[in-house]
């Protein structure tokens, strides 16, 4: 049997992070998914999925994503229910992440502001324009400035000529 999610959407709100008795972290949050189709009336409609995750993946969720970030969830899809205060069963439909990719940088789309500050201004492994840094460049990636005329496949309205002997395969 297979049950395996994967989603890409924006979150509808800031993610909710709490701790178990037991200590482990679990942060809940909606995704907002785009239906590849519209409807009548021309209009695209989404569905809106609750997503939960846990342990140190719910706390990055909750420290770097907010409403509005695009995010990549994979995941399963799991049902359960409960008993509410007025003794109806509640059936509750939401999909577990195994992991969550972050899609956009906090500068951009959902996020806005100075990256450094909102990633409380370590590296991690990465140059300030978010690629991780290659130790065979001779440029420690510290304070680099993102220059896109570096891009060999920029869109400068030229055709690409590829010969056979430059490709791997």
């Amino acid at each position: 049997m297979i049950n395996r999610v994967v989603l890409v959407g924006r979150l509808t709100k800031d993610p909710e992070l709490r701790y178990t008795a037991n200590g482990i972290a679990v942060a809940t949050f909606t995704l907002a998914v785009n239906r590849p189709f519209s409807n009548q009336q021309g209009n695209r409609e989404a569905d809106f999925l609750n997503i939960v995750v846990w342990r140190k993946q719910a706390e990055n969720v909750a420290n770097y994503l907010k409403k509005g970030s695009m995010a990549g969830v994979d995941g399963r899809m799991q049902s359960r229910s409960y008993d509410n205060n007025e003794g109806r069963r509640v059936f509750v439909t939401e999909i577990v992440a195994d992991s969550v990719q972050f899609l956009e940088t906090k500068g951009s789309g959902g996020g806005g502001g100075n990256r450094d500050q909102q990633y409380g201004g370590g590296n991690y492994g990465q140059n300030n324009d978010g690629y991780q840094n290659n130790p065979n460049q001779g440029q420690s990636g510290q304070g680099r400035q993102s220059d896109f005329s570096d891009d060999p496949f920029a869109n400068d309205g030229k055709p690409i000529d590829i010969n056979d002997d430059d490709l791997p395969f």
